[in-house]
């Protein structure tokens, strides 16, 4: 008996913590915990499901999402949020009424796992980061998707045993930089700094290779340039990207500074 009155005063019961919460609101004006959960409406799905609510971001937290997706992601070299951003991928603004928050969570993770064939390189983030952009995806305004739910585990498909600088630079690099290297592709004019342009041969015979590797494999920020140029390391083989780096050298048809070239022959 003892034990049990004990196990009452440390643990309130469920209608006790309900009316705590009701007083938090009446004294915050905010609504949250189970009241809100129970009477917060949830958007139907095409499945008959409901959607949950999301809880709605602190001015805080939407300014940094919104900082980092301008500043320090790249994910605005592709896609278009609030009517800025590249053109090649679908708007973000929008998002919430297309797909579902598993959806998202899943593409953004590993977007190889969703849609293999997309030119979408996985990018690495903190996951308290990437939490936080997929809820500022996610309370934008509209009515949330349903019925699109995220895909099943897959195993991710191996490299291939020989890599394509050419096709390779067709997928991943010719929407922005264009597909002779002359820094003109179909998104160039929605990116606030002009790409690369691969086939300069004055400007491509001062970089070395290294450089070059670097910047495919750890994306613009890190030379830099513009935090919209991708990494592509998480999705590219080491094998990949040297192809990628051999092909610009046939674009620009030049070699990297002499200082930076190994001597003919080996060390």
């Amino acid at each position: 008996m003892t034990q049990f009155l004990l196990l009452l005063l440390l643990v309130p019961p469920a209608a006790s913590r309900m009316r705590a919460t009701e007083a938090e609101s009446r004294v915050t004006g905010r609504t949250s915990g189970p009241l809100a959960r129970a009477i917060a409406p949830a958007p139907a799905t095409s499945a008959g499901r409901r959607e949950p609510v999301p809880e709605p971001l602190t001015p805080a937290a939407t300014r940094k999402a919104e900082l980092l997706l301008r500043d320090h992601l790249p994910c605005l070299g592709c896609h278009t949020l609030n009517g800025s951003g590249g053109k090649v991928g679908p708007d973000l603004t929008t998002v919430r009424t297309r797909r579902s928050a598993d959806y998202v969570a899943a593409i953004v993770a590993d977007p190889a796992r969703v849609v293999p064939a997309a030119a979408m390189p996985r990018t690495l983030m903190l996951p308290a980061t990437r939490d936080l952009i997929i809820r500022y995806l996610q309370t934008r305004p509209g009515n949330a998707a349903g019925g699109v739910p995220a895909p099943a585990s897959a195993p991710v498909p191996a490299p291939p045993a020989t890599a394509d600088g050419a096709a390779l630079y067709a997928r991943w690099c010719a929407s922005c930089h264009g597909a002779k290297g002359q820094g003109d592709g179909p998104n160039a004019a929605a990116l606030p700094i002009k790409p690369a342009a691969h086939a300069d041969k004055a400007t491509m015979s001062q970089r070395p290779d290294d450089t070059l590797y670097d910047t495919i494999a750890g994306g613009g920020a890190i030379m830099n340039r513009s935090a919209r140029m991708p990494a592509f390391g998480a999705s590219l083989s080491a094998g990949e990207i040297r192809a990628l780096v051999a092909h610009i050298r046939s674009l620009c048809r030049c070699e990297g500074p002499a200082w930076s070239r190994d001597p003919k022959g080996g060390a």
